[in-house]
């Protein structure tokens, strides 16, 4: 019987293994208007969370979480690091002493990751970011568990809303990060961030199936 921590670790190990096998892929999408370093940054940051799988305490799901951040925080480079490592802190603190997390539960502690971004990067939705795909996923989830679905369609309902939101900031343009030196050379192209909530999105969906 899966346990509230199992799942945590589940969805983090996919997030982590995910940042790796697309490092070019994710690296590429950040070079067309940015520096490039995306991929290569998120992919050394979570190896080390992979590196050190086993030494994480994993007192309930959001200690668990904590100590990813930490690890995310002193790992990942560019301004990557401080925004990733500051929606896994989020999280985790808005997770810690629950022992059974619940669908409303999960959606909380985004919800306040998403307020940790924001302050942190000081963007918002329609800034071209990772935002942009991140919102809409989660505006997705709430309403699919305030549906009742169960949870391999509500990560369908979450991936397909990511990948939507993701390839419509082609649109928009870029007002924070490296990316808004290109001015409106950046509108044509999709935001990498966005882009990787999106392929994020899709491996946790189908990973939930098996």
């Amino acid at each position: 019987m899966s346990t509230s921590l199992d799942t945590t670790e589940f969805v983090v190990r996919s997030i982590a293994q995910t940042c790796v096998d697309n490092e070019k892929y994710f690296g590429d999408l950040d070079s067309v208007v940015g520096d490039g370093d995306f991929g290569y940054s998120l992919a050394r940051g979570f190896e080390q969370v992979i590196a050190h799988w086993d030494e994480y305490d994993r007192e309930d799901s959001g200690t668990f979480l904590l100590k990813i951040a930490l690890v995310i925080s002193s790992r990942i480079g560019g301004t990557s690091g401080p925004i990733w490592g500051t929606a896994f802190m989020r999280a985790g603190t808005a997770l810690k002493g629950i022992d059974s997390v619940s669908g409303a539960d999960v959606v909380a502690a985004l919800r306040t990751s998403i307020e940790g971004i924001k302050k942190r990067g000081n963007s918002d939705v329609g800034d071209k970011t990772l935002l942009d795909a991140l919102v809409p996923a989660i505006d997705a989830l709430e309403a699919s568990v305030l549906q009742g679905d169960s949870g391999g369609l509500s990560m369908q309902k979450l991936a397909a809303a990511a990948r939507t939101a993701a390839e419509a900031t082609s649109s928009l343009k870029a007002l924070r990060g490296r990316a808004s030196y290109s001015g409106d050379r950046s509108i044509g192209s999709p935001d990498a961030g966005a882009v990787a909530v999106a392929v994020l999105a899709e491996q946790l969906a189908e990973a939930w199936k098996s």
